[in-house]
Parts: C-alpha cells; sequence; structure tokens
C-alpha cells in the first residue's frame, strides 16, 4: 500500500510540473537578464558564490557556466565563471587534501591512481591545464585526484586557472548566443577557444612526460 501510495504522489507531482510549465508563462533569455540585471551588485556575487559552492560536490558546472553567459553577458559572465571555478577548485582542493589524503594515499601506489600521481607528478601544472582543457573529464574529480597527488597547491593552481580558459570563454559565449545579441566576433572567439582546449590536449599527448620545467616542483 506504501509503495502504491507513493508511486501515486510522484505520479500527481509529475503531472503538476508539466501542466505548470505548459501553462504557466515561461521568461525568455532577455528577460532572465533584465531580471539579474535590476537585482543590482548583488547578483554577480550570489552567483559566483553558489557556483563555487555547489561544484565543489560532484556536480557538472557546465549548467552554472552557460547560465554566466545567458544571465550576464560575454565579459562578466567569463570573469564570474572564471572566478567561481577557481575558487570550487581550490576549496575542493583544500578539503580532500587536509581531509581525505591520508586515507587514500595508500592506494598512490598502485592502480590507475600510481598512474595520475605520477603523471601529475612529473607535468604537474600542464597536465591539470591539458585535463581541464578535456569536456569529458569531470571537474570535480581531477580536484580530488590531484588533492590526494603529490602535486602542489600552488602548479595545481595555476592548471587550473590556464586549463579552464579556453573552456569557460566558448561556453559562457554559447550562453550568452541565447539571448541572440552576440556578435558574429564572438561566436568566432567561442570556437577559436574550443579549438585552443583540443590543440592543448593534442601537445599534452606528445610531450614525453619528464621532471623539472619551468614550473617544475620544488
Amino acid at each position: 500500500m506504501a509503495r502504491r501510495t507513493r508511486l501515486v504522489i510522484g505520479v500527481t507531482l509529475l503531472a503538476a510540473l508539466v501542466a505548470a510549465a505548459l501553462l504557466l508563462p515561461v521568461p525568455d533569455p532577455v528577460q532572465l537578464r533584465s531580471w539579474v540585471r535590476s537585482a543590482g551588485p548583488a547578483a554577480p556575487l550570489v552567483f559566483l558564490l553558489g557556483h563555487a559552492v555547489v561544484t565543489v560536490a560532484p556536480v557538472p558546472r557546465t549548467v552554472f557556466t552557460l547560465a554566466a553567459g545567458l544571465l550576464f553577458g560575454p565579459f562578466t559572465g567569463v570573469a564570474l565563471s572564471w572566478g567561481a571555478t577557481t575558487l570550487s577548485a581550490l576549496l575542493a582542493f583544500g578539503l580532500v587534501r587536509g581531509v581525505g589524503r591520508k586515507m587514500v594515499a595508500p592506494l598512490l601506489d598502485r592502480g590507475v591512481l600510481h598512474r595520475v600521481n605520477a603523471r601529475l607528478d612529473t607535468r604537474g601544472w600542464s597536465t591539470v591545464a591539458a585535463l581541464r582543457m578535456i569536456p569529458p573529464v569531470p571537474f570535480s574529480v581531477l580536484n580530488y585526484c590531484s588533492a590526494v597527488s603529490s602535486i602542489s597547491l600552488r602548479h595545481f593552481l595555476a592548471g587550473t586557472a590556464l586549463g579552464i580558459v579556453p573552456g569557460s570563454v566558448a561556453v559562457v559565449l554559447l550562453g550568452d548566443a541565447l539571448t541572440g545579441t552576440t556578435s558574429p566576433t564572438l561566436l568566432m572567439v567561442s570556437v577559436l577557444c574550443m579549438g585552443v582546449g583540443v590543440t592543448g590536449l593534442v601537445l599534452d599527448a606528445r610531450i614525453p612526460s619528464r621532471p623539472g620545467g619551468p614550473l617544475s616542483h620544488s
């Protein structure tokens, strides 16, 4: 009986949501941006903090990146997305390294984590930057793996700050394009940023791993 009751409740709620989506007016992208702008300087601050905190968990950040372009436009959107993503990575790195590294450390001597740790240790920031440019690589998973590896915070942040630029710019500009006000030039910039991401991935795959270099671990 309880199972049937839950099923009825679930179907009723689903029907209510569908009816609301069909009957209630849905604001268009231009209206959404107008509402956000009317909220004043609090809106970007709330967005930045919300984006940073929520994506510490394994939550896809692409939705937030698109929303940044849609709600705040290309320039403010890129700044907010870049800042929130970097802050989120810093928070996740600090939390996992402070709490979970001792528990995971024994696993670094074998398996996939060993290979990831070895690559991060010898290539450091460049590996983080390259992985940030690959859309299928989960943002949060790379944060966690980096935190339990031997990479330094300085190199992790350098790789993150550099690697997220092409993808952030590309997706923010796509979000801005939903308003229909994006110039063709900005759309070309979006395409070029996607190309930079692919190029970075190819170059990182072809350069042999070796210790040292201008940002090697100290």
